[in-house]
């Protein structure tokens, strides 16, 4: 089953997004554009629930299971007023 966690993705003024996972402190990421911000995020979420399950820590109840709608905004170019 497929999970999701709630990351906040922060236009840095040089360019690119950094990434923080408010249930998942230890994750923060960085992509220079919006889809490897995403993948960026993915592989750090996934590697800290890889550790904290090692270490026997509890693992924080994802955000939304994959199987409920999502809510995305989809960034366009805004028409010439």
């Amino acid at each position: 089953m497929l999970v999701a966690y709630l990351c906040i993705f922060r236009p840095e003024p040089e360019g690119g997004f950094t990434v923080t996972c408010p249930k998942l402190p230890p994750v923060v990421s960085y992509g220079e554009t919006l889809e490897e911000a995403q993948a960026n995020a993915r592989e750090a979420i996934e590697l800290c629930l890889e550790v904290m399950r090692e270490d026997g820590e509890p693992i924080p109840p994802p955000d939304r299971d994959l199987a409920s709608p999502i809510e995305q905004l989809v960034p366009v170019a805004a028409a010439d007023a």
